[in-house]
């Protein structure tokens, strides 16, 4: 029986309902509840429906709707009955309700766990995606309120939004009767459904950046009448690149008179403009970008990037400014980068854009790059940009964004765009933060499996501009996570471009083992040594001496890529003194030729003081894409050039231009390139070259180990519907608990995780009987908080054989730390000796579920010894991880000892990780310590805590992060 306030609570207004989408063409909508407020605007977007759809949606002609059915499909009790609305500049676009439903079809309460649904979409924004975004929002809203089904009647001549439900992924019925198609389906997510939800995400949002990256049509709002400032910068930016659409310069303080402004069209206004306008360059000063983004939207204006500074970054109110902002920008449908960001480039000859505040449109490459700080986005385009002297040569961008605050657009969003981007081969990304870790790790995971993705993480510490959840987890945690799923994670942004220039323009090593050779023995080994530094498998040198010709190199690069047993080559040089030395140029088409011969395998130079070699080596190659660099060795097929070709064939997506052709600083253009010919990086200190290697020899194995993933084993022990009872009796309604030891066993227990029996001994008598119950020997152990499980401290005495040895060892204890009260000693049966290991699990809200592993004691503690991997954990993630740490070879017979259990260990691994991902509402786990013998594994101790569990927001419905 339902209690007034029942019935009150089932009329409040649902606000966490609200969320904004993208939809299928890179726009965005927002979804909210339908209120008794929205009559007019009700009314108003049915009258802009067509009749055809009218009659699709009542199945008769329905010309206008009646009072009462106003009243009917706004008053709703969010319980029963909802209806969710997508909106645009406050109006209704579409429209989507359920109504709770019993077994005979009328109108019923819970516990009835069926609805019926039906949409209404305006005929103008059909196909753009609005009525799927709008079913996984009242889907998610149905299983909140205890709706397990749904239920739809559509005519056949309906197809759309047949095609809409089938789509889907659920679970579905499908019959016809009297004319009518019913569709059936269960709104519980399936592997399917999460597929089909995701593969929409990321073309949506993919969609979303390339309306950013490509637009049409510009305008620059901001710019000033005279020569100088932000706005007059970015314009003269944009028209001197080249870009191949519209501009226009638009400021309030123009004359009306004025026509042109550097020869680009002027304007008063955004709303000036006759035609459309696809991004707004917005550079006036914060408290003026209100009115100004209030132009761009009546426009039509589909993006922004906001470089006007005064928002987040400057304190509380401006943080109030931001949130403002990016609510315009939604109620719009408009994406934002910025605000205070540097810019947006893209380097396609069919688009040219540079929209930033770089003076210089980047050279056309293959590197995408994104970073969250203006003044590290100018240091990368620097380098990147440089040509002699350094290790660039002329590797350039395809696109690149610097976000700033990052209100809305952010790495995700290019993550997404880049993923299936046909003109960019390797990720360059320089993170402030990490706004969705749990997301950001899965789109890196499918990105990396494509192509490499190269980011420098910073601290933790987040900018004020930047809005991100908080993570209980250590930096050293979240990149060890980020290198599970296939990122390639440095340190530094000279790392970034070291490593991020070997992958973009060299195939990726099939193994470890390294040849070095050049004409310098001791910069050869000092590269032999960086090599072994770093786990790679060098070869000996070979000293070609300081007369060695260019003839000389080719020979033994030639003989060195020709070897089975060399996955790739460092060659090191050093200027020569004497008559005949190699020129730059020689020597570089010396090494090109000897390389072009094996494609398979890559080739780094270091150099030492010789100027114009990086140059000469990138001399002749272009920025057209190399074939497959970032493929697999095994999986590159490449031939050698041959002396006369027909040009190779233009990517996907791009046609063959003259732009293409590489050029210095002062236009003109660098050689053509060869077919066959690739680029070779130089490096002018042996450590950065070798780290570079080492980095690419990673992502080469979790390249080849991604593509055979492991799998999650079932164990027939489990008793997961056992355990999810005994949660339910445990944990309180919206509260947390630390379970008790008995309960952890038991839980542990339902999973085949035995803990060895302790009994408690609060006295020298207690301890005698509860060692005679367990049997000898036993270990006497203090639980006291400040020491448990520091042996180091002297509170645990081991194989007691006898009564007498446990009294005495009772004394000693007593005597050193404190009456048994304070020690809280207990006696437990001796496990058979081995490694003291440490497992642990933890639900992050950020990260999501994290299983770690290390060795117990205070050394593994100090150095941080410890490795991680996201639940569920496969076979093959267990493996890796009792592998990871830096003292795993204590596990595997180190000095002679006898080699742990390790199968024994990863079996616990793996039930662990299925404990917490069947029951979420485990939150944390720690079994310490786990002593791994030479056959089997004995856990001493355990502690589990229960609470409810975190919000998954990567299983509910696309959304944009919430402001």
């Amino acid at each position: 029986m339902q209690t007034p306030a029942d019935r009150r609570d089932r009329h409040e207004y649902p606000a966490h309902w609200e969320a904004d989408v993208v939809l299928r063409d890179g726009g965005t909508a927002r979804i909210r509840p339908i209120t008794v407020d929205d009559a007019d605007r009700l009314v108003s977007f049915y009258e802009q429906v067509s009749d055809e759809s009218k009659y699709y949606r009542f199945f008769a002609p329905y010309p206008r709707l009646s009072a009462k059915d106003v009243h009917r499909f706004t008053h709703h009790d969010f319980v029963d009955r909802v209806g969710l609305a997508a909106t645009i500049g406050g109006e209704f676009i579409a429209t989507v309700r359920y109504d709770r439903i019993g077994a005979d079809g009328a109108p019923a309460t819970g516990p009835a766990d069926e609805a019926e649904v039906a949409f209404l979409v305006q005929d103008a924004h059909q196909g753009r995606g609005v009525a799927s975004a709008l079913l996984e929002h009242i889907a998610a809203v149905a299983r909140e309120r205890g709706i397990r089904r749904f239920a739809a009647e559509v005519l056949p001549a309906n197809t759309k939004m047949i095609k809409v439900f089938r789509d889907a992924g659920y679970t579905q019925k499908r019959s016809f009767e009297d004319g009518v198609v019913r569709l059936e389906f269960d709104l519980e997510p399936t592997d399917r459904s999460l597929a089909v939800q995701r593969a929409r995400e990321q073309r949506a949002e993919a969609r979303s950046v390339r309306r950013l990256l490509a637009p049409r049509s510009v305008a620059v709002l901001g710019v000033g009448r005279t020569p100088g400032g932000v706005g007059r910068g970015v314009l003269g930016n944009i028209r001197d690149a080249g870009f191949t659409g519209s501009l226009y310069a638009v400021n309030t303080a123009f004359p009306e008179e004025l026509e042109q402004v550097d020869g680009v069209p002027a304007y008063r206004s955004v709303r000036d403009i006759a035609g459309p306008v696809d991004l707004a360059v917005v550079a006036v000063p914060a408290e003026q970008v209100t009115e100004a983004v209030a132009d761009c939207g009546a426009h039509g204006v589909q993006g922004l990037v906001v470089l006007s500074a005064g928002y987040a970054e400057s304190g509380p109110e401006g943080r109030e400014r931001q949130r403002a902002l990016l609510r315009q920008a939604r109620t719009y449908g408009m994406r934002l980068v910025g605000p205070n960001a540097f810019g947006v480039i893209n380097t396609s000859p069919e688009v040219r854009l540079n929209a930033s505040l770089a003076p210089e449109l980047p050279r056309p490459g293959r590197i995408g790059l994104f970073a969250q700080s203006g003044a590290i986005g100018i240091a990368l385009l620097s380098r990147l940009h440089r040509r002699g002297g350094g290790v660039t040569g002329v590797t350039g961008v395809s696109t690149f964004v610097s976000s700033g605050n990052r209100a809305d657009v952010s790495g995700n969003d290019l993550i997404q765009y880049w993923y299936d981007d046909p003109d960019t081969d390797v990720v360059l990304m320089y993170l402030e933060t990490i706004g969705n870790p749990r997301k950001f790790t899965r789109l890196a995971r499918r990105t990396a499996a494509a192509k490499p993705l190269v980011v420098v993480q910073g601290a933790g510490t987040a900018p004020q501009g930047h809005a991100v959840r908080a993570t209980r987890l250590p930096h050293a945690t979240v990149s060890a996570l980020l290198r599970q799923a296939g990122v390639v994670r440095v340190d530094t942004i000279t790392e970034l471009v070291d490593t991020g220039l070997l992958l973009a323009r060299q195939p990726l090593p099939a193994g470890p083992r390294v040849a070095i050779l050049g004409n310098s023995e001791s910069l050869g080994l000092l590269t032999y040594d960086r090599c072994l530094a770093e786990g790679l498998r060098p070869e000996r040198p070979l000293d070609l001496t300081t007369g060695a010709t260019a003839r000389d190199f080719h020979r033994a690069l030639s003989r060195a890529l020709a070897d089975d047993t060399c996955d790739a080559v460092v060659v090191t040089a050093i200027p020569a003194i004497g008559a005949g030395p190699p020129g730059d140029a020689e020597l570089a088409e010396a090494l090109r030729s000897a390389a072009a011969a094996a494609p398979a395998k890559p080739v780094l130079v270091v150099h030492v003081e010789l100027g114009g070699l990086a140059e000469a080596l990138s001399a002749a190659a272009g920025t057209a894409p190399q074939a497959g660099p970032h493929a697999p060795a095994d999986e590159v097929r490449t031939t050698p050039p041959a002396p006369a070709q027909e040009p190779p064939p233009a990517p996907r997506g791009r046609e063959s231009s003259a732009s293409e052709v590489p050029r210095d600083r002062d236009g003109t253009a660098s050689e053509a390139p060869r077919e066959g010919s690739r680029l070779i990086p130089a490096y002018p200190a042996a450590e950065r070259a070798v780290r570079a290697l080492a980095e690419a020899v990673k992502y080469a194995q979790w390249r080849r180990e991604a593509a055979e993933p492991g799998k999650v084993p079932e164990y027939e022990d489990i008793d997961e519907k056992g355990a999810a009872e005994l949660i339910d009796g445990l944990l309180t309604r919206g509260q947390g608990r630390t379970l008790g030891k008995e309960q952890s066993c038991e839980l542990l227990g339902r999973y085949g995780i035995h803990v060895r029996r302790a009994l408690a001994a609060p006295t020298p008598d207690a301890a005698a009987e509860a060692a005679r119950s367990l049997g000898y020997p036993v270990a006497l152990k203090a639980t006291a908080p400040h020491l448990r499980h520091r042996a180091d401290l002297g509170g645990v005495r081991l194989d007691l054989a006898d009564e007498e040895q446990l009294r005495r060892a009772y004394a000693e204890l007593t005597e050193l730390f404190g009456k048994p009260a304070e020690l809280r000693p207990v006696v437990q049966p001796m496990a058979p000796r081995g490694v003291d290991t440490v497992v642990r699990a933890v639900i992050d809200p950020a990260a999501g579920a994290v299983l770690s592993f290390g060795l117990a004691g205070a050394a593994s503690q100090l150095l941080g010894d410890t490795a991680h991997r996201l639940i569920p954990v496969t076979d093959r993630d267990a493996t890796s991880l009792v592998r990871a740490i830096r003292t795993a070879p204590l596990l595997f017979g180190w000095r002679g000892s006898a080699p742990a259990d390790t199968p024994a260990l990863e079996e616990l691994l793996l039930r662990v990780s299925r404990l917490v991902d069947d029951h979420p509402e485990v939150v944390a786990v720690t079994l310490e310590p786990v002593v791994v013998a030479p056959h089997g594994l004995s856990v001493l101790d355990a502690t589990v805590r229960l609470a409810p569990p975190p919000a998954r927001d990567d299983l509910g419905p696309r959304t944009l992060p919430a402001y």
